[in-house]
């Protein structure tokens, strides 16, 4: 039994350090969106569709929470399908990423207008 204890405990660190790097990464991409305001779609839902694997880690949701609120202005109908998503995926997973769910109310908005 702590054969497999260790090798779970292993993989979750592996886990974890991919995560530390692929936040590394896709937080340059996610300020380029930014800092250049781009209206690019594709490149925009390329970077969303990547972050969505390693959202089970805070800091990569942190990333993906800014991109959806920065998308939201630009595709709301997009941005709802990306929370959804989210949502699907992640959403009670962890008791921690429930108790911060930030993301925009975007059902909420896009049934007012």
């Amino acid at each position: 039994m702590d054969d497999l204890i260790r090798s779970i405990s292993e993989l979750a660190k592996g886990a974890q350090k991919l995560a530390r790097e692929a936040e590394r990464q896709y937080s340059v991409e996610v300020e380029a969106i930014l800092a250049t305001q781009s209206h690019d779609s594709r490149r925009i839902e390329r970077c969303l569709d990547g972050m969505l694997d390693f959202c089970f880690d805070q800091g990569m949701l942190v990333l993906y929470r800014k991109l959806c609120r920065y998308y939201f202005t630009i595709d709301l109908e997009a941005t709802v399908s990306y929370v959804h998503v989210y949502r699907k995926m992640w959403e009670g997973q962890t008791e921690e990423n429930d108790n911060r769910d930030n993301l925009p109310q975007a059902e909420e908005r896009a049934a007012k207008e």
